[in-house]
Order: C-alpha cells, then structure tokens, then sequence
C-alpha cells in the first residue's frame, strides 16, 4: 500500500456514520467518518497546514494554464495524493490563470476568499454527499469572480452551472475517489465554460497523469489521463 494515513501511511477507512474522534496532530475532537485502520484521525486544518504556500505560488505565477498551475500546487510539500487540500487548489489555480488570461478580478482578495470557502470543505465529500470538493471548487471560483451572493441571478445561475458540469464529468467517469483525475476534470470543465460564459481564453495541455503510482485504487485505463 502507498501512503494513505498521514501519521503511520496505513490505508484509510470510512465509517457509514460520525464518531467522535481526536485529531492524532493537534489533538482537537471533532465528529468525523474517515480514520486510518490503525485508528488515527486528521483534522482538515492539519492535513492542510501550509496553504500560505499557494497563496504565494499563484501571487508570483504569469501562466494562462491552470493545469501547469495545479500540477505545480500537487508538486508542493504540503500537497498529498489525498486530502482536503484539492478543494482549495482547483479554484485558486483556476483564479490564477483567469487573471493572467485577462479576466477581471481583485486577485490577492479572491485568493484569500478561494482558501477561506475550500477549507470549509471536508475530506470525503465525494463520496458521502455526492459532490466532490474539486468540483465545488470550481464552482466557488465563479461564484467569486462573478460576485454571487444567495440574492444574485444570474452570478447565483453560473455558479450552479459551473459546479454542475464539473460534478457532471467526475459522475461521469465514476469511482473510487481520486483527488488528481477529479482535480483534473473539474479545471478542464471550467475552462470551457469561462469561455463560453465569461469570453476569457485560458490555456490548457494534453494531461498524462504521473500520479498513479501513489493511488491505492487508481482505476487505470478507465482513467482519461492515463497514460496511452
């Protein structure tokens, strides 16, 4: 088995529903689904320690690409094959890449309201309320650049949409859980539809994945990155 449990790398396991747990890092009790066999828990706020460090990568990145943005966040230390820390990244490289491509946006603000908004979004949402983190995050980017608020239209309207599509192509492909190929697909989604909606062209690349060496249940040529 790969690394799964952050403090003893055994495999994770998901409870049908919450237990009280302490986070084995920091200590705090919180209800919970998701432990290690071993019977460690970690915390959102642990496993993503160290967020700053995108803020800092998308402050000083000039591409129009949010894939070659994501994979350089997945690259970072505090980026794990697993974890929280994709429901923040999808929507602050896709931010990062809309601003150089043109779109307008107060930047340093959106960022720090991407990290606020992904945080909120526990580990195991894929699976237990059938809405990937990843594809949230990129709803929650055009719910930013957009403005929305629960009393707009039509910013409320492209929202919706945006997570839909995302939502929509990560059904598509079906399960177990990958953060990467969910990742992958919800940026994928929304930079279509920032064109089609928004009139800014942001790039994008063939994608290969270099990640399933580290994913216990990689689904193989099932995966659209896989390679050929």
């Amino acid at each position: 088995m790969k690394e799964e449990c952050l403090v003893c790398k055994k495999p994770l396991e998901y409870l049908e529903s919450d237990v009280l747990m302490e986070c084995a890092i920091c200590h705090k009790k919180e209800n919970s689904k998701t432990r290690c066999v071993a019977g460690h828990y970690v915390c959102n706020q642990c496993h993503t320690a160290g967020m700053d460090s995108i803020i800092g990568l998308c402050l000083n990145e000039t591409s129009k690409d949010p894939i070659k943005i994501l994979d350089k966040m997945m690259a970072l230390p505090i980026c794990h094959m697993h974890g929280p820390e994709h429901h923040v990244m999808v929507g602050a490289a896709l931010l990062t890449a809309y601003k150089n491509a043109g779109g307008s946006v107060d930047f340093e603000a959106a960022l720090t309201e991407m990290v606020s908004r992904g945080k909120k979004v526990p580990s195991g949402a894929c699976g237990f309320w059938g809405a990937c983190g990843a594809g949230i995050s990129s709803g929650m980017f055009v719910a930013i650049i957009s403005r929305s608020t629960p009393l707009a239209q039509e910013p409320f309207a492209l929202a919706h949409r945006m997570t839909a599509k995302s939502l929509g192509a990560i059904g598509e492909i079906g399960g177990p859980r990958c953060c990467k190929r969910d990742s992958y697909l919800s940026v994928l989604s929304a930079i279509d539809f920032i064109r089609d909606n928004f009139g800014v062209e942001m790039e994008k690349h063939e994608i290969v994945c270099t990640h399933s060496a580290q994913n216990n249940q990689c689904i193989g040529k099932r995966c659209p990155f896989a390679r050929k």
